[in-house]
């Protein structure tokens, strides 16, 4: 028995031997490891330091207290950790290893002269989680050129290669100096970062319940102070890699767009100025962002920024920059942009704006409620159609000609930009009028492109406008008792390539307490050449177009009363005196042309009897009687309008 027992105390010295001897060697082993991922920095040429190892081989748990880090190819660059304590360390195979749990403390990088602008940046830490973190062993020699696109690559590509089901810091402090730049200094603190499912590349969700902002921004002569707060910040699905495809020159032939970020949105969003001003926002929400690697190329645009700019840039080169960021953003795809009320309160008064909406290239401004020294403005919405930031910027950049003011061409670019405009539910003051202005649509469209010139348009106008007392002009409305006008307008026009025709239908205009005008009018082999702005080329292809049926109608109510009121006033007679008188100078005119153009007598003849009794509508219709060339119909409408009307069969009529 008792040599059993010697023989079991032995077994137990030569057990806990090995096991502390194994213990010995993993720690030996794990510090050797960490040995030469220090040592892999310092052989580049930068600093690596660290403090005490620990290693617990019962519950795999690493420490490693105060490590520095200066990147030998970026000595700007300088991290600090206090420490990090890893629980559940593992090696699953021979290049990466796996965590538990990873905390890390006192976390700061500063970044000395980033960018062109030499802007100073620092992120301070102080407590951050990971759980079932994944990644390398060891981290890949960064790029020897320092350029900060084969960094921002290099680091994706790191980020590419770590998992982790979830990242969580209770605050991240950004701040930042650009000196006398007009970048400004502040600092921006999160609260309540979270990150879900990371891996290869990908985030399921990001959040921040707050984030809190200091900006000292420079004024001429002063220094405004910008304080704010955001709350509820959320970025679901977001993709690195396509940031890096962009970035890859290997993909500079990728026309695919990668999407970036699924959602992104926040809640109210405040900030406030020490001049006086705080705005707002109830909210914001930005869906499916992309990029295409083909344009969207942050290189050359970091390039541009690069550049020296000692010197002002020519023409030349403004307009090659403005190219260069047109592009980029032709490469930027969002599929929906909406701000929720946004509210400023200044010294003259509290505007609003209910929501502010970007959708398949449209941009809404809906629900303006501003205050004016004349009075409250309100519109319920405008808005932009088609509209291409990449096309404004090369607009903006034809313009660029100093000395020079824009040709008609350049100003007409602005057709490419848009493909038409929108504005509703407008209520304003008018000029010192007691009654407002109201719209209630205006919308112009266009399409069809021949060059910069649209060869269809359309524009719809329902609005209602007081009548101006002291313009001379709308003196005889007023006189008649009309203080407001209702227009109703609907003017469109259209070219249709295959066949040559140009319509100019309908063309309405209503004035409620006025009348209603219609006209029709068609055109025939009207040419591609014609839609130019070389005079030249226009009279020369103009010879070809021949005229079509015209149409006319105009429906009375009161505008027929309000000519009559006119003429009695400046002859000094009755108002039925005036009419007899107008009818019988319409007739004698009707029988002046009688003798070359019976037809023509039928029209003069309806014209009089439209002005014997109010209410009528008038009906004129013009049939060609052959063909009949535009250009010589318009001479002659203006040498010899008899002649120019015999060319066409007329019709005209009134009824009630």
């Amino acid at each position: 028995m008792k040599r059993i027992l010697i023989g079991l105390i032995a077994v137990v010295v030569l057990a806990a031997g090995g096991w502390f001897g194994f213990n010995l060697y993993a720690k030996h082993r794990v510090i050797a490891e960490i040995e030469t991922a220090f040592e892999q920095i310092r052989s580049s040429g930068g600093k690596a330091s660290h403090g005490k190892i620990g290693f617990d081989l019962t519950t795999r748990t690493l420490t490693v207290e105060d490590i520095a880090v200066t990147p030998g190819n970026a000595p700007q660059a300088q991290v600090k950790i206090a420490d990090i304590k890893g629980v559940g360390v593992r090696q699953v195979d021979e290049t990466g290893f796996a965590a538990d749990s990873i905390e890390i403390s006192g976390f700061e990088v500063a970044l000395e002269e980033v960018g062109p602008g030499k802007l100073k940046v620092s992120y301070k830490v102080p407590q951050l989680t990971v759980r079932d973190y994944a990644g390398p062993i060891h981290a890949p020699n960064a790029p020897a050129s320092g350029s900060l696109i084969d960094m921002y690559r290099f680091a994706l590509d790191q980020y590419a290669s770590i998992a982790a089901s979830s990242v969580a810091a209770p605050t991240l402090a950004i701040a930042f100096d650009a000196g006398k730049g007009a970048g400004g200094s502040g600092e921006i603190v999160y609260s309540g970062l979270a990150i879900q499912k990371l891996g290869q590349g990908k985030i399921d969700a990001m959040k921040a319940d707050r984030a809190t902002f200091t900006i000292n921004v420079p004024q001429p002569g002063n220094t405004d102070k910008l304080t704010g707060e955001i709350s509820d910040i959320i970025v679901n699905d977001f993709d690195s890699t396509a940031i890096a495809a962009a970035l890859d020159p290997q993909k500079a032939n990728d026309d695919n767009y990668h999407r970036v970020y699924g959602q992104m949105s926040s809640g109210a969003y405040v900030v406030t100025s020490t001049l006086g001003v705080r705005m707002q926002v109830d909210g914001i929400a930005v869906t499916d962002i992309a990029v295409q690697p083909s344009k969207f190329r942050p290189t050359e645009v970091l390039a541009l920024l690069s550049a020296d700019r000692s010197a002002p840039p020519t023409p030349a080169q403004a307009r090659e920059m403005m190219e260069k960021v047109a592009g980029f953003y032709d490469g930027l795809r969002v599929g929906k942009i909406e701000i929720g009320t946004i509210a400023m309160t200044t010294p003259q008064g509290t505007p609003r704006l209910r929501a502010i909406k970007y959708q398949e290239g449209e941009l809404a401004l809906e629900g303006l409620d501003a205050p004016t020294p004349q009075g409250q403005v309100k519109m319920e919405r405008f808005a932009l159609k088609s509209l291409s930031l990449a096309n404004l910027m090369r607009w903006a950049a034809s313009l660029t000609n100093p000395g020079q003011p824009p040709s008609p061409d350049q100003m007409l670019g602005l057709f490419r930009v848009l493909a038409g405009a929108e504005i509703k539910g407008v209520v304003s003051p008018y000029k010192n009028t007691r009654q407002p202005i109201t719209i209630d649509t205006i919308s112009l469209n266009w399409s069809q492109l021949v060059g910069s010139i649209p060869s269809k348009a359309n524009l719809v106008v329902k609005m209602v406008a007081p009548t101006d007392p002291t313009n001379p002009t709308q003196q005889p409305l007023m006189m008649a008792g009309v203080d407001k006008l209702a227009i109703d307008l609907d003017l469109g026009a259209a070219w249709t390539e295959s066949s040559g025709a140009f319509a100019l239908a309908p063309a309405t205009i209503d004035l409620a307490n006025l009348g209603k005008a219609q006209a029709r009018l068609a055109l025939a082999n009207v040419p591609r050449d014609v839609f130019s702005l070389d005079r030249a080329q226009v009279m020369g292809q103009a010879a070809q177009i021949e005229a079509g049926a015209i149409e006319l109608s105009l429906r009375d109510s009161g505008v027929v009363d309000l000519v009559v009121a006119q003429f009695a006033r400046i002859q000094n007679v009755s108002r039925d005196a005036a009419r007899s008188a107008i009818v019988e100078m319409i007739r004698a005119q009707g029988e002046r042309v009688a003798a070359s153009n019976l037809d023509a007598k039928v029209a003069v003849d309806a014209i009089a009897s439209f002005v014997a009794t109010s209410g009528q509508t008038l009906t004129i219709k013009l049939t060609p009687l052959g063909k009949v060339p535009a250009l010589q119909l318009m001479n002659a409408l203006n040498s010899e309008p008899i002649v120019a009307l015999a060319q066409f069969r007329i019709e005209a009529s009134t009824g009630l």
